[in-house]
């Protein structure tokens, strides 16, 4: 072998060596630790203590009584219970029940001024009528954030939403 050869082998491997050498240590990936501001907080659910089921009696007695703050009297109670039962579909008395009530004078609502005024003492008034509790903080910002992106949602609508919400159903 002549020795232009040998010295061609030489730096052909040293060049190998060289370029693998290189790629090994240049190749390195930097670690980056980030930092998130997430806030840890323990969550349940919002009717984790209501678990009993409300009779029709039950349900259209609070229900008077949180929209007009003054009670049916038990003869009145049992007439409409009877005709909630009369009625196959539950859901849809309740609904028709609930619109009724929120149609009728002397219904106490607060206006769409008054909510716009001080939405987060609405929010927090309405889950206290509602579901005897404070809204979570998740709740309360969804409640903020659909109230003011939607400029038709009423007090009524709100009301009416909480009153067949399958929480005010239970206690």
């Amino acid at each position: 072998m002549s020795m232009l050869n040998l010295d061609k082998l030489k730096v052909n491997r040293f060049l190998c060596v060289f370029f693998i050498g290189y790629l090994f240590l240049s190749c390195k990936k930097e670690k980056i630790n980030y930092t998130y501001g997430v806030n840890h907080i323990h969550l349940l659910p919002s009717n984790v203590n209501k678990t009993r089921l409300k009779s029709s009696e039950q349900y259209i007695s609070i229900l008077y009584t949180n929209l007009f703050q003054k009670s049916l009297s038990s003869n009145q109670i049992a007439t409409i219970s009877q005709a909630f039962e009369s009625v196959g579909d539950q859901i849809l008395a309740r609904q028709i029940f609930v619109a009724n009530l929120l149609n009728k004078p002397g219904v106490i609502i607060p206006s769409v001024q008054e909510m716009n005024a001080n939405l987060e003492k609405f929010i927090e008034d309405t889950y206290i009528r509602f579901y005897v509790r404070k809204p979570t903080q998740a709740e309360k910002e969804f409640m903020l954030q659909a109230i003011q992106a939607d400029p038709n949602l009423t007090p009524e609508l709100i009301y009416m939403a909480f009153a067949l919400s399958n929480e005010y159903m239970y206690y």
